[in-house]
């Protein structure tokens, strides 16, 4: 993946989003060659110049400050997740950068079997890494597969049966894309990541369609709906705790306290429980 043309791709399809009548511009394409507004009009909300601003599109703006990327940001009216996504790609040099984690030290995968909910351990790559039994049994059976087999983005552009764990299919699968592109921006020199994405873009239309698209998207805190084989449809709200300096993630999934989600959830751990003693 080229920083440059990341870059200049994310911010035209940003500005592309954009509505020119909420800025008292004309709005519509059929005043415009082309949806959202026009470079000279971006620029001359951030208070920089038409030549700067199309520099940084097209990736040949160096050293650029965090006055400049701050007003841009607010130009294009980003969210949090995609102004960090805006200064990973115009400034790089300034990232920490660190080596991927694939291994989870002991302690952390009894934190999980600790947990009285669903949880998992994601790497950089957005592996599966470490889970406990209730996770497990949540929709993929990840104790089934081999380690290579256990990357979210791959299970859901290249198996079929990921559709059926995930009835907001849309939803879901761009969030899994938005996710991926976050990571993408944090670690753009990272050869495995790039070649994940390039796999993925070659075998899947669906998968290739979403990222040209350029959300952003950090996997932090949403609601999921999961159809569990065992105990059906699972409202649930996922957070997400990322570790310091291991480049991990622990995703929990809890239900609406009272809620039938709880009902069904607490169904599924008996399940479980009952299943390991039978195992």
């Amino acid at each position: 993946m080229s920083e440059t043309t990341e870059l200049g791709g994310f911010l035209r399809a940003r500005r592309a989003e954009l509505d020119p009548s909420d800025f008292g511009l004309p709005p519509g394409v059929n005043h415009r060659r082309v949806a959202g507004l026009r470079r000279e009009e971006l620029a001359q909300l951030a208070g920089i110049s038409v030549d700067y601003y199309t520099r940084l599109e097209q990736g040949r703006a160096r050293n650029v400050s965090d006055a400049i990327l701050d007003a841009v940001a607010r130009a294009l009216r980003l969210t949090a997740d995609e102004e960090a996504y805006l200064r990973n790609l115009a400034a790089p040099k300034r990232r920490r950068q660190s080596t991927p984690s694939k291994r989870v030290r002991p302690e952390l995968q009894h934190l999980l079997d600790a947990m009285q909910v669903p949880a998992f351990v994601f790497g950089r790559y957005m592996d599966v890494l470490a889970w406990n039994r209730l996770a497990n049994a949540l929709s993929f059976d990840f104790e089934a597969m081999a380690p290579e087999e256990r990357n979210i983005p791959r299970l859901f552009f290249l198996d079929d049966s990921a559709a059926e764990f995930h009835p907001e299919w849309d939803k879901v699968t761009g969030e899994v894309v938005a996710n991926l592109r976050a990571e993408a921006g944090r670690h753009q020199d990272d050869p495995q990541l790039a070649q994940l994405v390039g796999e993925l873009s070659v075998r899947s239309e669906e998968f290739r369609q979403l990222w040209a698209r350029h959300q952003v998207q950090d996997k932090a805190h949403c609601t999921k709906l999961v159809r569990n084989p065992v105990v059906g449809d699972l409202d649930l709200r996922y957070e997400t705790l990322r570790l310091p300096d291991e480049d991990l993630a622990v995703v929990t999934y809890t239900a609406e306290p009272g809620s039938e989600s709880e009902r069904r959830l607490n169904l599924l751990a008996s399940w479980v429980t009952e299943a390991a003693r039978a195992g």
